[in-house]
């Protein structure tokens, strides 16, 4: 990627994201406020024709998020006309979206942007996928004329930070291992997985991971199936599986070896009486359920069944036996090489921003201090291991000369 250099005007304003995710949110919103590849033009040309120039819409299964280099604006003002576009698009009210959405700016903003690629906020813990997804969206923008110097650097440090987490901690081991102990449990009761069935019911984001990894384990064939028709199409072409009709979910449950759940909508979508009407038609072959939703989609009920092995995600974590401590200890290692990360991104932004004579002491200043309280934290007092950290650090701050 080409760095372009900045100017002061690019700057003023900051950077602010509009987003929902599995935190803010309902599934239903979610898939609402659902962005499509094909939709992508024309939500981009009403970003212009609100006065941004410089934007990236991030849209997964389970997060919208509208990322804005705003510089003649606001926040708030930026965030009242995004949840104007978002509001339309979902076909809900304004104060409707406002309930379920987040607005970052400045230092914040680029932090949670650095933690979404790394997957440090989502269901799933470590998912790589999320940094690739990041990157696609990126190039969307770009093919559409919405890319800018600024948003450029901003997504080249989300992914140095989120690749200096994956090789400095072991933050991924939690859903790799909940993956492994999945396809453990699968093979234990169903045997050699070529010959098996599987139903994907949702399209959260620990469902698809645990599904993909089951295709990847071998997996004979997989079926999804989602309420909204454009959903269940969207998750069908990410997993290169077949779609099935929601309406006929009774059908689809007999066909069943395992099942995934990942539909968050607070409510049972199955019950002790839909497995054992499935059950019956199976003439009692067992049934693997994996319950992802948060809260759960499936009635505990269905735990007295003779013929139906249901798991939770907490079930799984047992079945791995990873401590949690260890776990926590890698998540805050891998927050503070967010914080680390930012603080860098800020200061090179900052620096870049001036032309030659035009950037103030102070400022200078305040961003080397920075850098020094960063690499003192990280170094845990070692002053000879801060001194090291700080140099290299100065060292990726780009020069004011440097060429576009």
């Amino acid at each position: 990627m080409i760095d372009q250099k900045i100017k002061p005007d690019q700057l003023e304003g900051s950077l602010v994201i509009v987003g929902a995710n599995h935190r803010s949110s309902t599934m239903l919103l979610r898939d609402r406020l659902f962005i499509s590849e094909t939709v992508l033009p024309s939500f981009y040309n009403r970003l212009r024709d609100a006065g941004f120039n410089e934007a990236i819409i991030f849209s997964t299964i389970d997060i919208t998020e509208i990322v804005i280099a705003a510089p003649s604006n606001s926040p708030a003002t930026t965030a009242e006309e995004v949840v104007k576009l978002l509001a339309a698009h979902a076909g809900e009210s304004r104060s409707e979206i406002e309930s379920q959405i987040y607005t970052l700016s400045g230092r914040e903003a680029i932090k949670h942007l650095f933690a979404v690629a790394a997957a440090l906020d989502s269901l799933v813990i470590g998912d790589t996928q999320l940094l690739g997804q990041l990157r696609s969206a990126h190039r969307h923008a770009h093919t559409n004329n919405m890319t800018g110097a600024y948003l450029n650097n901003l997504v080249a440090s989300s992914q140095k930070a989120a690749e200096r987490i994956c090789f400095e901690t072991e933050i991924d081991q939690r859903p790799v291992s909940i993956a492994a102990a999945a396809v453990q449990v699968a093979r234990d009761l169903h045997g050699d997985l070529a010959h098996s069935t599987g139903l994907l019911i949702g399209a959260g984001e620990m469902g698809e991971m645990l599904a993909s990894s089951m295709r990847s384990a071998g997996l004979g064939n997989l079926i999804v199936t989602h309420p909204s028709d454009q959903r269940a199409d969207t998750l069908g072409h990410h997993l290169n599986c077949h779609i099935g009709a929601f309406a006929d979910l009774a059908q689809l449950l007999t066909q069943a070896d395992t099942i995934l759940t990942s539909m968050n909508t607070r409510r049972y979508i199955l019950d002790a009486e839909n497995l054992k009407t499935a059950t019956k038609a199976r003439r009692r072959k067992p049934i693997f359920v994996i319950d992802t939703g948060v809260p759960g989609d499936i009635d505990p009920a269905v735990e007295v069944l003779e013929d139906v092995f249901l798991y939770t995600l907490d079930d799984l974590e047992r079945v791995t036996r990873v401590g949690r401590a260890s776990r926590a200890q890698e998540a805050e290692t891998a927050w503070q090489i967010i914080d680390d990360e930012a603080a860098i991104f800020d200061a090179s932004q900052s620096v870049e921003s001036g032309e030659p004579g035009e950037l103030h002491q102070a400022d200078t200043s305040d961003n080397i201090e920075s850098l020094r309280r960063a690499a003192l934290d990280e170094a845990g007092g070692d002053a000879e291991k801060a001194t090291r950290l700080l140099l290299n650090r100065l060292k990726d701050l780009p020069k004011n000369s440097r060429d576009t």
